[in-house]
């Protein structure tokens, strides 16, 4: 199970190999400069997984507007054909 660790800074230059070990092994560590929190380390898994995540509640949140959006019947739908007809006529409108 993974553990935070609560490390002064100078255990980054003085024992970086022990601090990758522990990251390696998912734990979490919060670097402190005279006793104050600074920064918090976690691994590269963690943190491919931790933009995975983010990532996928993004979609979801978006997702969500759109639903929303579709389910308010003020709002207008159009389907694919109609849509590019009307990007198609303001482009001929325009002599693009």
């Amino acid at each position: 199970m993974p553990k935070t660790q609560v490390r002064p800074s100078r255990d980054l230059r003085n024992n970086y190999a022990d601090i990758v070990k522990s990251l390696k092994a998912h734990d979490h560590i919060i670097i402190t400069n005279n006793g104050i929190g600074e920064v918090v380390l976690i691994g590269y898994d963690d943190y491919a997984n931790y933009e995975e995540y983010l990532h996928r509640r993004f979609i979801y949140e978006e997702l969500q507007k759109s639903k929303n959006e579709v389910n308010d019947p003020d709002v207008e739908l159009f389907d694919a054909t109609e849509v590019f007809a009307r990007i198609f006529k303001q482009i001929d409108e325009r002599g693009l």
